[in-house]
């Protein structure tokens, strides 16, 4: 399948045009990039200050795609981001979108406002439509939404609940630069500033690597290992709170991503350990008494990827 090459290329030029402006930030390109071929959203969780929202923006400059970021506060409304209907005098009502109806959106600081209006996400990443008063409004395809949350028990912050969790198909950590990255990006920022950010692909590119995907061998025996992993985790004396089949069907989606962007048509059991931390790790609550003991989701995922035995295919 020589559309595995084509992938491949594309993502090295999309991660050399980011790299432009951000530096450092490989794993979550990466994994901004396995969302939107696979149809998914990615939550970024990390303090202030570590190219979140740079990113995200930079992404969607970067495929082609309209951008629009919501800044959540205590304050906002559903309607503020699924829009609402204004009506005239004489009844007659004009449909008004909201910043929701974008290729791609920033959900900023989600954890900042409440549950009712995190929750008025909820239907467009599941279903890709918004129901304003009865009447449903599709969303531009692709869709994705990039939600990013300051770490749990800031101030001012609400826990995004386990159902919210579970629509994101992958979750990343951005940390703080490194000193040598620090540095790069002091010294470029003269650079950083202009933005002369271009587009390297366009949407029906995307819709087509999306359906290539899907043309990638994964065997019977992957499917078995990845199914295997979620549901040993699942049983996990630790666990007080399991990860749902969207983790497994999260690790088959992005486990053909990868493949595509190494240059292979098949899956190899190292594209599901490289991802079983992003698809997992936000889905698993530990319970009370093993956090006392330090055990975290982290560890849970770690201990099964080395209790499960990988398949040996033979190819």
């Amino acid at each position: 399948m020589k559309e595995n090459y084509k992938v491949t290329d594309l993502y090295e030029k999309i991660r050399a045009e980011i790299s432009k402006v951000v530096v450092g930030k490989g794993d979550i390109e990466l994994t901004l990039m396995l969302a939107i071929i696979a149809g998914g959203h990615v939550l970024i969780e990390g303090l202030p200050g570590t190219a979140k929202t740079k990113l995200a923006q930079t992404f969607a400059e970067v495929i082609g795609g309209n951008f629009k970021r919501i800044q959540f506060t205590p304050d906002m409304m559903p309607a503020d981001i699924t829009g609402f209907n204004v009506y005239s005098p004489d009844g007659v009502s004009r449909f008004i979108q909201g910043p929701l109806f974008s290729h791609i959106v920033l959900a900023d600081e989600l954890n900042r406002t409440t549950p009712r209006t995190q929750s008025a996400l909820l239907e467009a990443m599941q279903e890709n439509h918004v129901t304003i008063e009865g009447k449903q409004y599709l969303l531009k395809k692709p869709f994705m939404v990039i939600a990013t949350q300051v770490p749990s028990g800031a101030e001012g912050t609400y826990v995004l609940t386990d159902v919210q969790l579970d629509r994101f198909l992958l979750m990343v950590t951005s940390e703080y630069a490194s000193m040598e990255d620090e540095q790069k990006i002091v010294s470029s920022i003269d650079v950083i500033d202009e933005d002369d950010i271009k587009s390297v692909t366009d949407l029906e590119e995307i819709a087509a690597i999306q359906q290539i995907v899907r043309k990638v061998h994964v065997a019977p025996a992957i499917v078995e290992y990845l199914v295997t992993l979620v549901s040993s985790i699942r049983t996990d004396p630790d666990v007080a709170w399991g990860p749902s089949t969207r983790a497994s069907i999260a690790l088959f989606k992005c486990a053909r991503v990868m493949a595509l962007i190494d240059g292979r048509d098949f899956v190899i059991p190292d594209d599901v350990k490289s991802l079983a931390f992003k698809a997992i790790e936000h889905r698993i609550r530990v319970k009370p008494e093993s956090e006392m003991d330090n055990i975290t989701p982290h560890i849970v995922i770690e201990r099964t990827l080395e209790k499960i035995a990988a398949p040996k295919l033979s190819l």
